[in-house]
């Protein structure tokens, strides 16, 4: 194989795993004779700057090590740039990976898909909030759980797992129905309040939690799930059942799937990819087929955009 692999790798991701990550992941290209041009990124904005650096160098592959945020972190000039990417999942959820089938536990494995892997072309999510834009991969929380991750991140004490089951515990506690207004494509607005809403690219956020079941990440579609109003008790209940992705059925849940929808609230923070990025309000449409990556054979069906850029038409 010709030219260069460009391996680009957020140290910190995983708490600390992407390094180790990393390693392995060069080795396993080297040792298949492979030229590798490594990047380690000490900040976002660093990580930024030499995934622009590592692109201009015109690389085979650019191999990604870090978690879902690492790469939604570096979408913009990625979507701008026709080089295959290889996500070696490195992060807290990794779950992009999940959707995709990625190797989540051998991080050469993950790797080696810039050699035996198959293109896939997958949409991109926006939020567009306060004048920003921002793209993600997986799914916007807005709501509850958008609040849970907002505490956990403010809070210093304590560490791990911890931190979050605290942070859930506080907003458990603060736990009031928020005002939402959804308009979804040309529909009517509606006012409906509720606990949370996702809009999900794919199916899971959180490391596994399946809010979106079914959602597919090259259908041109976001999937909209609302939860009505909850007691504590009744949350609570529904949380196991999330879980198994068996929720859906709830009558307190309504699932739709749609191109955009917009959702405001008082008080409203929106998550995507674990990542605070909007507030207050926000317009989250799908990018379609908007990004190539790699995933194994068995991943790599055809899809409705793999086939308009197959045509020669916008993928």
């Amino acid at each position: 194989m010709g030219g260069h692999i460009a391996v680009l790798a957020n140290p910190f991701a995983g708490k600390g795993r992407g390094r180790a990550a990393a390693a392995s992941a060069i080795a396993g290209l080297r040792a298949h004779g492979v030229e590798v041009r490594s990047y380690e990124g000490g900040s976002a904005a660093e990580t930024a700057a030499l995934a622009a650096r590592a692109l201009d160098g015109a690389p085979t592959a650019l191999v990604v090590v870090g978690g879902d945020g690492t790469l939604s972190g570096i979408l913009e000039p990625l979507l701008r740039a026709s080089v295959p990417i290889v996500l070696v999942p490195a992060g807290t959820g990794n779950d992009l990976a999940r959707a995709l089938g990625l190797p989540r536990d051998d991080a050469a494995a993950a790797a080696a898909l810039a050699l035996t892997g198959t293109a896939r072309v997958i949409d991109v999510g926006e939020v567009r909030s306060a004048g920003r834009t921002t793209p993600f991969l997986t799914v916007a929380a807005l709501g509850f759980d958008a609040k849970v991750s907002d505490r956990t991140n403010r809070l210093r004490w304590p560490h791990g797992a911890l931190r979050y089951y605290l942070a859930l515990a506080i907003e458990l506690v603060r736990l009031r129905p928020m005002d939402f207004t959804i308009r979804i494509e040309d529909e009517d607005e509606l006012r409906a309040p509720g606990t949370l809403v996702a809009v999900g690219n794919t199916e899971s956020y959180g490391g596994g939690m399946p809010v979106c079941v079914g959602a597919l990440p090259d259908d041109g579609l976001l999937d909209v799930v609302h939860v009505a109003p909850l007691t504590r008790l009744r949350l609570v209940r529904l949380f196991p059942l999330l879980l198994r992705g068996r929720h859906d059925h709830r009558p307190e849940v309504t699932h739709r799937r749609a191109r955009e929808v917009r959702v405001s609230a008082p008080g409203l923070t929106v998550y995507a990819d674990g990542e605070r990025v909007g507030s207050g309000a926000c317009e989250i449409v799908s990018r379609a087929g908007a990004l190539r990556i790699m995933v194994p054979h068995a991943q790599g069906r055809p899809s409705a955009a793999d086939a308009a850029h197959a045509a020669g038409g916008p993928a």
